[in-house]
C-alpha cells in the first residue's frame, strides 16, 4: 500500500465527508493505493456516524473509536499502530490542511529519502494574537532546546517513512514534538516544505492558553527526556555527588575547626554550617538514590495502554477495488 492518512479528530463531524471527497479525488489522479484512518478521539457529536457512512461507500476507510476523549497524541499513537502503507502522512479534519500537498510530500520521502517532511504554514488564517504569535514562541523555543531547524513543530500535516512512526512512541501531548521523537530515535534526515494554509470552514479552534503553556511544559520534558532520558544517573547522580562533597566539605570543615582551631567554642550542632552540611549530604543522597530508580525504571518499564478504543471499523472486502 502506497499510503496509510490518519486523521485524529474532535467533533468535525461538518467537515468529514467534504475532506474524504477531496482526498479522495486526489488518490484517484495520482493513482495511489491508500487507507484513511480516521480516529475519533471521543466526539460527542456525529462525527462516528459519518465515518460509519463513509467506510459502508468506501472500503479504504477506517475507523476507530476512542470511549472518551484521550488527546491527540494518543489518538496518533493509534494511528500509527494500525497504520500499513509505506508512507504515513498525518493531517488535521478541520479542512486547514490541504490534501492536494500529499502528492510532494509523498515524493518526498518515497525520492528524496527523506525520513520525515514537516509542514510549513508559512502563511496562516488564524488569529494573530492568540495563534500566531503564541505558535511563533513556541516554534523558536523549541528549536533552539531541540536543535531541530524547522518552522513549524505542530503543524497537523506531515509524511513519515514507515519505519519512523513504527519506532517512535507518541504520549501525553507530545505529537507537537514528533520531529524531535524522530531525532531522538536516529532518524535525523528531516525536511520541511511550505504548505497551504486554509480559513477553518466549520466549528472552532480547539487552541487555548491551556495548550499553549502545555506545550512549554512539554517541551522541557522533552529537552529532559532528549539528554537524561536514557541515562537518569548522569543527571541525577552528577548533582547528587555535588551536594554530598559540598556537605561532606562543611562536616570536615566543622570537625577540623573543633579539634585544632577552637576546642572550647560553640557546640557543632549550635553552627548553621551543621546544618548546611547536613542538609546538602541528605540532598545528594536522594538525587543519587532518584538516579539509581530511574535507572531501573527505564530498564524494567514496560509499554502503557494509554486509551481505550470502543469501536473500530476495518472493511472486509478488497479495499483497492474502490480506488480503480
Amino acid at each position: 500500500m502506497d499510503l496509510s492518512i490518519i486523521i485524529p479528530l474532535l467533533n468535525e463531524e461538518e467537515s468529514l465527508k467534504e475532506l474524504h471527497d477531496w482526498i479522495v479525488k486526489v488518490m484517484r489522479s495520482n493513482q495511489f493505493t491508500y487507507e484513511i484512518l480516521f480516529i475519533d478521539d471521543g466526539s460527542t457529536d456525529g462525527s462516528w456516524k459519518t465515518i460509519t457512512e463513509l467506510s459502508h461507500s468506501n472500503p479504504n476507510v477506517k475507523g476507530i473509536r476512542f470511549n472518551t476523549n484521550f488527546g491527540k497524541s494518543q489518538a496518533l499513537h493509534a494511528g500509527f499502530k494500525a497504520a500499513k502503507g509505506n508512507v504515513v502522512i498525518t493531517m488535521d479534519a478541520d479542512l486547514q490542511d490541504n490534501p492536494e500537498e500529499i502528492p510532494e510530500l509523498y515524493r518526498l520521502i518515497k525520492e528524496d529519502k527523506f525520513d520525515l517532511v514537516s509542514g510549513w504554514k508559512k502563511k496562516r488564517y488564524d488569529s494573530v494574537l492568540f495563534k500566531n504569535m503564541p505558535s511563533k514562541l513556541f516554534n523558536w523555543a523549541a528549536r533552539q532546546t531541540s536543535g531541530v531547524k524547522l518552522h513549524d513543530f505542530n503543524c497537523g500535516l506531515k509524511a513519515f517513512d514507515q519505519k519512523v512512526i513504527k519506532s517512535i512512541e507518541v504520549s501525553g501531548e507530545m505529537h507537537r514534538y514528533i520531529p524531535v521523537l524522530a531525532k531522538n530515535a536516529g532518524y535525523g534526515n528531516i525536511g520541511e516544505k511550505i504548505v497551504k494554509h486554509q480559513a477553518r470552514k466549520y466549528g472552532k479552534t480547539k487552541f487555548g492558553m491551556e495548550r499553549f503553556i502545555n506545550g512549554f511544559l512539554d517541551l522541557l520534558t522533552i529537552w529532559f527526556v532528549s539528554k537524561f532520558g536514557r541515562q537518569p544517573m548522569h543527571l541525577f547522580g552528577a548533582l547528587g555527588v555535588l551536594m554530598f562533597i559540598i556537605g561532606f566539605g562543611f562536616a570536615i570543615y566543622l570537625g577540623i575547626d573543633k579539634l585544632f582551631i577552637n576546642p572550647y567554642g560553640r557546640l557543632i550542632t549550635d553552627r548553621p554550617q551543621f546544618f548546611i552540611a547536613l542538609t546538602a549530604m541528605i540532598i545528594g543522597t536522594q538525587l543519587f538514590l532518584a538516579g539509581f530508580l530511574g535507572e531501573i525504571l527505564i530498564r524494567s518499564r514496560k509499554n502503557e495502554t494509554r486509551y481505550t478504543i470502543s469501536e473500530e471499523i476495518y472493511p472486509e472486502q478488497k479495499a483497492n477495488e474502490y480506488s480503480s
